[in-house]
């Protein structure tokens, strides 16, 4: 599938080639080397997109992996709260638990 250049494009390659004309040179010759430069330009403009493309890509790829780690933060953060509000009720009641039998202890021991 070949795309015709753009009139603009035509018209720069037209000028470029005119402006870069020899002494003797035909006008055939000035219209292949148009063509020429047309072709380079395509060729540019092409190459320009696929960067453009991958470029758009890796900051996309970027923008997810930043989000998902702030997920991954944000949900490791919540854990390390549930955590320690766990450990700190696990040693509440293990302190009522050895308080209780201390007290059963003292109360064996004075009866």
């Amino acid at each position: 599938m070949k795309q015709t250049p753009s009139p603009e494009t035509q018209n720069d390659a037209i000028s470029m080639a005119k402006a870069t004309q020899k002494p003797g040179q035909t006008k055939e010759q000035t219209k292949l080397i148009a063509a020429g430069i047309e072709k380079g330009i395509a060729e540019y403009k092409k190459r320009e997109k696929a960067k453009a493309r991958d470029r758009d890509k890796a900051r996309k790829q970027q923008l997810k992996a930043k989000s998902n780690h702030r997920q991954i933060d944000d949900t490791d953060i919540h854990q390390g709260e549930s955590n320690s509000q766990m450990t700190t009720a696990a040693w509440s009641l293990l302190g009522l638990l050895l308080l209780s039998w201390a007290g059963f202890a003292v109360y064996m021991f004075m009866a």
